[in-house]
């Protein structure tokens, strides 16, 4: 007798008991479906709630210029929460603020290759700040007005910090890990104005052009493997990604040290992979290499 089949992850899949992705119907019962409506986010960071609910924990992040499928907006002149999923990494959830999405879909050409960038009101450094973008994200820039470009959305940035949307902004992932350090931790974040384990690992290994799931048990099972001996026997590598019970990842930078975004140390950091150990009370799992 076959054992029945593993319910759908509701972090990547769009459900609940009153409403389901049209995608779902025959896979979910639901009590109505619904089309997802694209939108394209032009807020710097957005955070994407567990639940519709102001004090609800922050599960991830929406960066600007990513795509989404809106499934649900709250009724017409009322504040509310839109139900949303991310494509770049199918995350589900709850975004704060609509007016954050735009019908208006951009052509992304460009990237932001700086860890954060400033939105001015004017081309001129003086001028007020109307946003913050920041690595990876995508946007599209109109001519250059000195060492500006001005944004699609409006407002401007510093031209040094975009480079063309098809390049890869880097291929060595631990080069931009590096980047990171001393960044605060942050649950759910994952952009370099405050970050979780498995954000760093996500991000670092977007910008070098390898796609990664975003949390750290669904990165385990996208590239790890069980050890074959005991970790202190391993020959580490710098790039290897290790995983440590219970949840959490980061990368070695060599033989010994483990760089990533510590809950311990609540910064992103560099130590010996015996003091990440230790001072989380973990244990390591599975390790691996991505590829592109």
């Amino acid at each position: 007798m076959s054992s029945a089949a593993a319910p759908l992850d509701p972090r990547v899949n769009a459900y609940r008991p009153d409403l389901a992705d049209a995608s779902l119907r025959g896979a979910i019962d639901a009590e109505r479906y619904a089309e997802p409506v694209p939108r394209q986010c032009i807020r710097g960071v957005v955070p994407l709630l567990a639940a519709p609910d102001a004090n609800a924990r922050q599960v991830s992040e929406i960066r600007y210029g990513e795509f989404l499928d809106v499934f649900e907006l709250p009724e017409e002149g009322k504040r509310g929460f839109a139900w949303v999923q991310n494509r770049s990494d199918r995350y589900v959830g709850y975004l704060p603020y609509v007016d954050a999405l735009s019908e208006q879909i951009a052509d992304l050409s460009s990237r932001i290759s700086a860890l954060r960038t400033f939105v001015y009101e004017e081309p001129d450094i003086k001028a007020p700040l109307l946003d913050e973008l920041t690595l990876g994200s995508y946007v599209r820039l109109g001519p250059a007005e000195g060492k500006f470009r001005k944004l699609a959305s409006g407002g401007y940035v510093i031209a040094a910090h975009t480079a063309p949307a098809g390049e890869i902004l880097a291929e060595d992932y631990i080069f931009t890990a590096g980047r990171m350090l001393n960044i605060s931790y942050l649950w759910g974040g994952r952009t370099p104005r405050g970050i979780d384990c498995s954000g760093l690992v996500q991000l670092a290994l977007e910008i070098a052009g390898i796609e990664c799931p975003r949390d750290s048990d669904q990165q385990r099972e996208a590239f790890g493997k069980p050890l074959p001996r005991h970790w202190r026997d391993m020959p580490w590598k710098r790039g290897d990604i290790v995983f440590l019970e219970p949840n959490h990842v980061g990368f070695m930078t060599g033989t010994e040290h483990l760089l990533h975004a510590s809950g311990h140390h609540m910064v992103v950091t560099v130590e010996p992979l015996i003091d990440a150990i230790f001072n989380g009370g973990m244990d390591i799992v599975a390790a691996g290499r991505p590829t592109a």
